[in-house]
């Protein structure tokens, strides 16, 4: 009877963690829900932007024959697009600075391997926007002719077209330097809301003052930095799906 007990005890407790656990799939897929909606929702917006073709008219608010006056602004070029590259990498020094410092996970600080995963998530927008720019046949506002250049206007949905200018120009590459960060967003939600919400606000009012600079320095439309901005956002979504879904629930 006892060797049946020991055999049998086993067994129940198996099914229930099943049962509390649901498949991996299922956790990703309701992990996916959270931020699905918003990630969907900016997407049709900015596709209704590029579809409206406000780009040019936004640089030619800033630019005309003789080029873009703020091109190379001590306010645009060295403080906001140098400087603003330099903090960037500042900030994340000191991301990996609290990583190597923290220890395990707490109901208020995140542990030493969530820090690490977002600041591996983030690295990977840092990579992968540029790389996306370096396949780019777009070129810069300042690249057209009407503002100097040499390049005509070609929307970055042609594929395979070559505008006559120096390309690689789409997505912004400068914008990551803030958008990246958007990982911290998610680091934080569940932990501290209020911490969480700070970075997000900060991310993006970061994301947009660099957006602005470059737009009237005439090196970027701004659906380029927009596309970053999404682009990091739905990185950080998937990555915190994935995340959430590697989560057993406890039985």
């Amino acid at each position: 009877m006892k060797s049946k007990t020991r055999a049998v005890g086993p067994l129940v407790i198996g099914i229930e963690h099943a049962v509390a656990t649901p498949p991996a799939p299922w956790r990703l897929m309701q992990a996916l829900r959270r931020d699905g909606p918003s990630t969907l929702a900016t997407l049709l917006a900015l596709l209704a932007w590029d579809a409206s073709g406000a780009d040019l008219a936004a640089a030619r608010l800033f630019g005309n024959a003789h080029g873009f006056a703020w091109r190379d602004s001590f306010w645009t070029s060295t403080l906001l697009h140098d400087g603003g590259r330099i903090a960037a990498w500042v900030l994340l020094a000191l991301l990996v600075a609290a990583a190597l410092r923290a220890g395990a996970e707490t109901a208020a600080q995140p542990g030493r391997a969530t820090r690490w995963r977002w600041i591996a998530v983030m690295l990977a927008g840092v990579v992968a926007v540029p790389a996306l720019k370096r396949l780019s046949l777009t070129s810069c506002p300042w690249d057209l002719a009407e503002f100097g250049g040499v390049a005509h206007y070609v929307s970055h949905w042609v594929s395979g077209l070559n505008d006559g200018g120096a390309g690689h120009c789409f997505p912004s590459g400068h914008a990551v330097a803030a958008f990246a960060f958007l990982g911290l967003y998610f680091q934080w939600r569940d932990l501290n809301p209020r911490r969480a919400r700070v970075w997000l606000l900060g991310v993006l009012g970061a994301g947009l003052v660099f957006g602005g600079a470059q737009l009237v320095r005439g090196a970027h439309y701004p659906s380029h930095t927009l596309w970053t901005a999404w682009l990091c956002w739905a990185l950080c979504a998937t990555a915190a799906a994935v995340f959430g879904a590697g989560r057993s629930r406890p039985v």
